[in-house]
């Protein structure tokens, strides 16, 4: 667990760490930001669609070579990036190759915690990735700032490195499974790919191509899975009432928490006027610390009251802290920075009971699709999260005064976005928690009969 931790830490702090350095490398090559954020973009392509990819192949061919394969690729992107960091190509060529290796790691971690610890464990594992995972994602703007501050951003291609650490330990741990004879549906998993990535290119760039060629090709993939004798997906899961709601509404809720904390950095500078280094350090970095704490607690949670339990309680400290920072925003700046604490801890609950939830509405066959399928939705939902607060801080209508506690023009925008926030969250928390307690009720089906 140690070690699927750290990789875990490191998989979504390069996820976070170049954000700040991207006016810096637009600086350097001269390029517009529009370019810049390709850095990011272009992991977030290879990701999405490698955590779909790395689940199914893990059912066919197990874990071990997948993660060793994931890792070593993880490595090689970094150290073209470290190379070829004065060449703007090379350090996108980097970040796709560190994004296609290293989405191997929430997949296949997924699938190890399913398979390898017990049921009655299961939630202390998630709890204790998913703290690592939150602090990984929180802390990465802080290390980020710090390096290319004092150092240079091409220094930040040196961390994931670290985790090629692990590799020996796999390597003796990790038991070799045999490869079955099954053959992989490629023109599936070509459809899903090309779909995901014409997606996220509309959630960056608005062409109505893109969008169109993704619905073309998701359509295509799902009649596909439906008539292939060895499907890329199960069509199976779709139809299972507990997995689905599971994937959706994780979705719904990690993309609202994503798009607000996107959402942090604007806002205080626009409210409270501070610098880069002291939001990371002052605002973010207290949310982040506590993640480690609360992820370990919720795992605990979840093992001893149940999920149900566990999710009322980190919805109703993400609600809490949603709703002091709305009707408090123009106050001191300590009181959003004790709301990020909530925030933060809040989540880690929430991702906890996902990732069990969903866990165990699956089969045993199922675990590498499945779980795969988690990952890739809930990180595609963080990315259009953040898309879709991007383009809702540009409304005008927005900008009207609609609480009475807020007094500073330039809070309004912000504080009514978060009312928003609120509500997406009160509606995807009320369905998993209505059916959800539906179906663990003693008197109904368990998961895998309903």
């Amino acid at each position: 667990m140690v070690w699927l931790s750290i990789l875990a830490f490191f998989r979504f702090l390069n996820e976070t760490v170049f954000n700040v350095s991207l006016p810096d490398i637009a600086t350097q090559f001269g390029i517009a930001p529009s370019v810049a954020n390709w850095v990011n973009t272009g992991f977030i392509l290879t990701f999405a669609i490698g955590t779909a990819v790395y689940g199914k192949l893990s059912d066919l061919y197990g874990v071990k070579k997948l993660l060793l394969f994931g890792l070593f690729m993880y490595g090689t992107g970094s150290l073209i990036g470290l190379l070829f960091h004065s060449y703007y190509p090379g350090v996108l060529t980097a970040r796709f190759v560190q994004g296609a290796g290293v989405s191997a790691v929430p997949a296949l971690i997924m699938v190890i915690v399913a398979r390898c610890i017990e049921p009655i464990h299961q939630g202390k594992a998630f709890g204790m990735i998913g703290s690592m995972v939150a602090f990984g994602e929180g802390i990465g703007p802080v290390i980020g700032g710090s390096i290319t501050g004092y150092l240079h951003w091409s220094f930040l291609f040196i961390l994931p490195m670290m985790t090629l650490l692990t590799i020996p330990f796999f390597i003796q741990t990790l038991p070799d499974e045999p490869a079955t004879t099954v053959k992989i549906d490629f023109v599936g998993a070509s459809l899903l790919s090309v779909g995901v990535m014409t997606f996220t290119l509309f959630t960056t760039l608005y062409h109505p191509v893109f969008i169109s060629i993704s619905v073309i090709c998701f359509i295509g993939f799902i009649l596909r899975i439906r008539h292939v004798e060895h499907p890329f997906i199960e069509p199976s899961l779709f139809g299972r009432k507990t997995f689905i709601i599971g994937v959706l509404t994780g979705s719904i809720l990690l993309g609202t928490v994503a798009g607000y904390v996107s959402m942090v950095p604007y806002m205080m500078k626009d409210v409270h006027h501070m610098s880069t280094s002291l939001i990371g350090v002052g605002i973010l970095f207290p949310g982040t610390v506590s993640v480690v704490l609360f992820g370990f607690i919720g795992g605990v949670l979840v093992d001893k009251r149940g999920n149900l339990f566990a999710m009322l309680t980190g919805l109703c400290m993400i609600g809490v802290s949603f709703l002091s920072v709305s009707l408090y925003l123009d106050e001191a700046p300590w009181l959003i920075s004790a709301a990020m604490i909530l925030t933060f801890s809040g989540l880690s609950f929430v991702k906890t009971v996902i990732s069990a939830s969903v866990a165990g509405a699956l089969h045993s066959e199922e675990t590498g699709s499945g779980m795969g399928l988690l990952n890739f939705a809930c990180s595609l939902a963080e990315a259009i999260g953040v898309a879709i607060v991007g383009g809702l801080l540009t409304q005008p209508w927005l900008t009207s005064p609609f609480l009475p506690t807020i007094t500073n023009v330039a809070a309004f925008l912000y504080s009514n976005l978060i009312l928003i926030f609120i509500a997406t969250i009160a509606i995807g928390g009320l369905v998993f928690l209505v059916v959800f307690s539906r179906i663990q009720d003693p008197s109904k089906k368990s998961f895998i009969e309903k």
